[in-house]
């Protein structure tokens, strides 16, 4: 029944998420020009408010839970699992209020209304997978910015997307870079579920009446620890978290 009702509102879902991309292309530009990075963000802060809505015309409802008060004084790197594109407008709208970026591939910033525009002008970073020293770079600036603007960073550390919602293992490369230049920045696991079931089928049919699920899981303290440790904590509560 899933899979039918994909077929007949998927349609619907695209539509309303492809025109709120092309409709915010020229709003973040115009608001880029004219209000700098404050007005850009609130404008890329709303266009995902728009995507999440998206989901509902596929009847697919998101719900985000987190239980902790979290500092906004303070960089944190937001280590989740990642299950599908979908993941991303979730994660962006409500983390907003720390400032989140994300670590992109650079082929994503060609081609994409809203998306590529944001990733090329929204302080994230855009690696190549084929250059490791690009990518290096890449996350050393992130971890710059980070620090200079007490902004916080979301990572996903499987490095790809799980396809059948089973964890797989954390690389910890990622985290290790950005600690080396925000050392005092707090680790914030974050268990998102159900994402893979949205794309079970495919970008086409969606699947339909999913529940996306995205839990803040407790905190770590990374001071004194071995990144190594640290990545693995988060990674186990996840795993305990999405797998039960």
């Amino acid at each position: 029944m899933n899979k039918l009702l994909g077929y007949l509102f998927s349609p619907l879902q695209y539509l309303v998420y492809g025109l709120s991309l092309v409709i915010f292309h020229p709003l973040q530009w115009l608001c880029l020009k004219t209000g700098g990075y404050s007005a850009h963000k609130k404008c890329v802060d709303i266009l995902n408010f728009f995507l999440i809505s998206s989901f509902y015309f596929a009847g697919t409802r998101v719900s985000f839970k987190n239980p902790y008060t979290l500092p906004t004084n303070r960089s944190i790197i937001f280590v989740a699992n990642h299950q599908s594109m979908h993941d991303i407008p979730p994660l962006i709208w409500h983390l907003r209020r720390y400032h989140a970026k994300f670590i992109s591939k650079i082929e994503l910033t060609k081609g994409i209304p809203s998306v590529s525009f944001n990733l090329l002008h929204g302080g994230g970073a855009n690696i190549d997978r084929k250059d490791p020293k690009q990518s290096i770079m890449e996350l050393m600036k992130l971890g710059q910015r980070m620090k200079e603007n007490t902004w916080s960073a979301v990572i996903f550390p499987e490095g790809t997307r799980s396809k059948t919602g089973e964890v797989k293992s954390f690389n910890t490369g990622g985290v290790a870079a950005l600690l080396k230049k925000v050392p005092d920045a707090l680790i914030v696991p974050v268990a998102i579920e159900n994402g893979w079931k949205f794309v079970q089928y495919g970008s086409y049919p969606l699947s339909f009446g999913e529940h996306l699920k995205f839990t803040v899981l407790a905190p770590i303290e990374p001071k004194g620890k071995p990144v190594e440790e640290v990545v693995l904590v988060a990674e186990n509560l996840i795993r305990e978290k999405v797998n039960g």
